[in-house]
C-alpha cells in the first residue's frame, strides 16, 4: 500500500491512478493522518459472493450453505406514481 500527502495527492495524481488502476490501493494522508484510502472500484458481484467475501475476512459469520432462496421483486413501471394517487 502506497502513501501519499494531500499535497503529493494533488501533484502526481495521474501516478497515484496509474497505480489504482493497476490494483493498488492507495492512502492519502493529511498531517501525518491517514484520511483517505483510494482503491479500484471491485467488479459487481451478487449477493452471495459478498457474503462469502465478508465471511473471510471474519466480518460475518453464519450458516456456510445457503438456506434460502431469494427472488428478485417485480418492478411494474409508474408503481410510485400509482402509489401516490392512492395516498391522496
Amino acid at each position: 500500500m502506497t502513501t501519499y500527502s494531500t499535497y503529493e495527492a494533488k501533484a502526481k495524481f495521474s501516478e497515484l491512478i496509474r497505480k489504482v488502476r493497476g490494483g493498488e490501493t492507495v492512502v492519502i494522508t493529511y498531517r501525518g493522518e491517514e484520511v483517505a484510502e483510494v482503491k479500484p472500484i471491485e467488479k459487481e458481484t451478487t449477493v452471495w459472493e459478498r457474503i462469502e467475501k465478508l465471511r473471510e475476512q471474519g466480518i460475518l459469520s453464519g450458516p456456510a450453505k445457503r438456506t434460502w432462496d431469494w427472488k428478485p421483486i417485480a418492478h411494474k413501471p409508474g408503481a410510485l406514481k400509482r402509489f401516490l394517487e392512492e395516498r391522496d
